[in-house]
């Protein structure tokens, strides 16, 4: 009778939140639940919700459609990973084996009320409260960064007929008046040595975005592993009575990690000088290592010097870029080898 019940109000509430789909007949959603994530129709009235979701609120996790019984197995690990994400209080939807938690009608039925009530608190919210950016009449990313520096600067509001190249030549103009107060070599070397066009601005655009795309897949994983380890720890009898503090501890924790890259167009740049900085400091520390630095320049040269500048920077950029990460996994396999090698050298040294 239970079951019942919550399909009726399953089938009104998809109604109003203007569901189309073939669940709506007679019959066919008790069907659905009943095979639970082995019904490819019960994983797509889950995407659906979870897609409607996705639109108003900010999740990572993202729910698939199924076509056959033999992803049931893989749509209950996604199921699971925006479970945990959302912070579910059931604690039969978030506990117990993730591959068998699905294939219960009751459970099924408890996940689709769970998703609906959600996604019925989301618009609400919408509606009562307007987008923030309509709020605030924020504007663009470049507006506000063009904000950012007329208020740094300490200039005024610029007025309404005022052309682009009267504003930047206003803004470069305040920026000599401001560096001539300044020390000398207050301001350090600037990172661009040669003006640059439009097509190498894209160039160097497209190579961040790639940088970033290859961040985000990788860090998605890592989460994705992080999650499915701390969700094993709830399958023993003995670690179910502290799911809740499990949950209670990590959730705050996993809430603020995101895949999502922060990296700039500046802070690629600037680690095209980030090796020569680093030598110029640890030279500077010790003057023993000077001898010791020329010692393991002969056997590991690619971690102290960059090489010279080329004419072309763009070419010279994106060499480097596809340097700099590839060394980075390298240097993962020779950091063990690359420290001992250290220790020894100090050792002559010493003695």
């Amino acid at each position: 009778m239970e079951c019942d019940f919550m399909e009726t109000d399953i089938l009104e509430s998809l109604e109003d939140l203007g569901y189309k789909g073939p669940l709506l007949e007679d019959g066919a959603l008790s069907q659905a639940v009943s095979a639970g994530a082995s019904s490819p129709e019960f994983t797509k009235l889950c995407a659906w919700l979870v897609s409607e979701l996705r639109v108003l609120c900010k999740l990572e996790e993202n729910v698939q459609a199924t076509n056959s019984p033999s992803e049931a197995e893989e749509f209950q690990l996604e199921v699971s990973g925006l479970l945990g994400e959302m912070n579910c209080p059931y604690l039969s939807l978030t506990s117990g084996d993730v591959t068998k938690r699905l294939l219960i009608q009751k459970n099924c039925l408890l996940l689709l009320t769970y998703l609906i009530s959600e996604l019925e608190a989301a618009r609400m919210l919408c509606v009562n409260a307007p987008p923030k950016k309509a709020q605030e009449g924020g504007g663009s990313e470049v507006f506000q960064e063009l904000k950012g520096i007329c208020i740094a600067l300490g200039m005024s509001k610029p007025p309404a007929n005022i052309t682009m190249f009267q504003f930047f030549s206003g803004i470069e103009k305040k920026l000599n008046e401001t560096l001539a107060k300044v020390p000398p070599n207050h301001v350090g070397k600037p990172l661009l040595r040669k003006p640059m066009g439009p097509a190498h601005w894209e160039k160097i655009e497209a190579i961040n975005q790639a940088i970033a795309n290859e961040y985000e897949v990788r860090r998605k994983l890592l989460i994705k592993r992080l999650d499915v380890t701390v969700q094993s720890f709830g399958w023993s009898d003995r670690a179910k009575s502290q799911t809740e503090k499990l949950a209670k501890v990590y959730q705050p924790k996993r809430s603020v990690l995101s895949p999502k890259s922060t990296i700039s167009v500046a802070h690629l740049l600037a680690l095209l000088f980030m090796k020569a900085l680093l030598r110029e400091r640890m030279c500077a520390k010790h003057t023993s290592n000077k001898v010791l630095l020329s010692r393991i320049y002969n056997r590991y040269p690619e971690y102290i010097i960059p090489p010279p500048l080329l004419n072309n920077p763009i070419q010279k950029w994106a060499k480097d870029l596809n340097n700099i990460f590839s060394e980075d996994i390298q240097m993962a396999n020779k950091k063990r080898g690359l420290t001992s090698v250290i220790i020894r050298e100090i050792q002559i040294e010493t003695h």
